[in-house]
């Protein structure tokens, strides 16, 4: 499908509205350092972004995560603990509504992840990298929806560790959208 003015238009608004955009994506990640701890980390995934041709999103920005399998839809009851555990299978997590806060039992670094646009992680701290895994609490008074996404072959995107810590909200690639 050839790419026409009306599929640039979406593309065009970020521009005229001053909005850069993104190059690759930037998210969250419960990964694992070298002494078998989970830890947060900001990552950056190698795809980039590109421009969709694909009918009803043609002309946006669009990035490709890769294959996932059996992919899951959860509804989470309000103040729910999920307690300390490892990551099932390297997955993204989407928290589409409510809010799920993250620590761990060997650090006081934690992040507090609202379900919407700036609800993507990718947790990747299996029992195979990580000994103890993380604790996941969900405070909200409404139930917390979330879209598990296990990719294919169990294995890590492509990425750039940005550095240690959750991504700052600025450097999230749907912040300013």
């Amino acid at each position: 499908m050839a790419m026409t003015a009306i599929h640039l238009l979406p593309l065009l608004l970020f521009a005229v509205a001053g909005l850069s955009t993104p190059t690759t994506l930037n998210l969250t990640t419960i990964a694992a350092n070298a002494q078998n701890q989970s830890v947060l980390e900001c990552w950056q995934l190698t795809a980039p972004f590109s421009v969709s041709n694909v009918p009803g999103t043609a002309g946006s920005a669009t990035a490709q995560l890769g294959q996932a399998r059996s992919l899951s839809y959860t509804l989470i009851p309000p103040r729910f603990d999920g307690g300390l555990h490892n990551a099932p299978v390297v997955q993204y997590v989407a928290f589409t509504a409510g809010k799920a806060v993250i620590s761990f039992p060997n650090s006081t670094v934690g992040a507090t992840i609202h379900g919407g646009r700036n609800g993507l992680i990718l947790a990747a701290d299996t029992k195979s990298v990580s000994t103890y895994g993380h604790i996941t609490k969900y405070p909200s008074r409404d139930t917390t929806v979330v879209l598990q996404i296990p990719v294919a072959d169990n294995k890590v995107p492509g990425h750039t560790v940005l550095y240690g810590g959750p991504c700052k909200r600025g450097e999230l690639n749907t912040s300013d959208l």
